[in-house]
């Protein structure tokens, strides 16, 4: 039990509450779509220059954040990061992308333990 408590920061205890909060944000608003059998896809493309502008924006920040995933994974020597980018397709980028962020707190926690035990 204690190897699930280590190396969780506050960071990355922020970075997970704001996976949970996505993941909750963002359903919540699926699961209504869904109820009222709403066309979700064209309702994006479709419901005036509003929606329009946050759909680029959110589209332009999930392409940059999945970037960083990658090339930060990368680096750490995380194995898996294009998991976060393709489950950000069946959930949300609001849920995976601070997901990776807390996950790679954690990387970096341990990897300053070893070195301080070195």
């Amino acid at each position: 039990m204690s190897e699930l408590r280590r190396h969780w920061t506050p960071t990355a205890v922020a970075f997970l509450v704001l996976a949970v909060v996505g993941l909750v944000g963002t359903w919540t608003f699926n699961a209504l779509a869904i109820v009222q059998m709403r066309d979700f896809i064209g309702d994006l493309v479709s419901s005036g220059p509003a929606v329009s502008s946050i759909t680029v924006d959110l589209l332009v920040v999930a392409v940059a954040g999945s970037i960083f995933i990658i090339v930060e994974a990368r680096r750490l020597g995380m194995r898996f990061a294009w998991l976060y980018i393709v489950l950000s397709g069946v959930t949300a980028f609001a849920f995976t992308f601070p997901l990776f962020l807390a996950m790679r707190q954690r990387r970096l926690t341990a990897r300053a333990a070893v070195a301080e035990t070195r």
